[in-house]
């Protein structure tokens, strides 16, 4: 017994900078998803346009994101845009770095979801005299969100797993704080276990949402 409580007091003295890095994640999780968001959408509809000016660059962004390793990504940003004079922080370089990666995987889930509406919809909204911005943000869009939620949340649950390549441009977030807490008492199993139980834990917290996002949206529009 005594040795147990000398084990439990040599880990748990770390809880508490495992649940800040733990936070760190967090809120990288939201930055990337809300950017990749943005992208993604952009890219969507340039990648559905009938317009070459707006579908050619959109085609060439998701070829080359999907194309490239993230981690290479990562560097490009926070390593290779100083030598052209832009410089990030750690944190608003990773962030930037991941939220365009992911917005390559969600422009075509976007295109996805787009592709599943017939096009007569649209073809009716702008025969009552909608825009084609209004027709996308009341008709198309709105249909669109309750197809792609299952792949988007996989998306953004992806993302916020690789916010542990971050740790590679000095990020404290959950795996190099792990790293540092490992240096320290060279106990790599049990501060390894803790790092994969945090992630399991914000993954399932994160399925949970989307499950209760999934069921309330997706009665919203049956109901209509």
């Amino acid at each position: 017994m005594d040795s147990l409580m000398n084990y439990w007091d040599s880990v748990s003295g770390y809880i508490p900078g495992f649940l800040e890095a733990s936070l760190v994640v967090l809120e990288l999780t939201v930055g990337t998803v809300l950017l990749s968001w943005f992208f993604g959408l952009v890219a969507a509809l340039g990648t559905s346009s009938h317009l070459k000016i707006l579908q050619l660059p959109s085609r060439f962004y998701v070829w080359f994101i999907r194309g490239t390793p993230t981690l290479i990504q990562v560097f490009i940003v926070y390593f290779g845009l100083p030598q052209l004079g832009v410089r990030f922080s750690p944190f608003v370089g990773g962030v930037l770095a991941l939220g365009v990666n992911s917005g390559a995987y969600v422009a075509e889930i976007i295109r996805g979801g787009l592709t599943a509406i017939h096009h007569g919809q649209m073809e009716s909204a702008r025969a009552l005299g909608m825009s084609y911005a209004l027709a996308m943000r009341r008709i198309i869009l709105p249909q669109v969100v309750r197809i792609i939620i299952p792949a988007i949340t996989n998306e953004a649950i992806s993302m916020l797993k690789n916010t542990s390549l971050l740790s590679t441009i000095t990020v404290l977030e959950l795996t190099l704080y792990a790293q540092f807490v490992i240096a320290r008492t060279f106990r790599p199993f049990e501060f390894y276990i803790i790092t994969a139980i945090l992630y399991l834990l914000m993954t399932t917290i994160l399925s949970s949402l989307a499950g209760k996002m999934e069921k309330k949206y997706g009665t919203a529009f049956k109901t209509r």
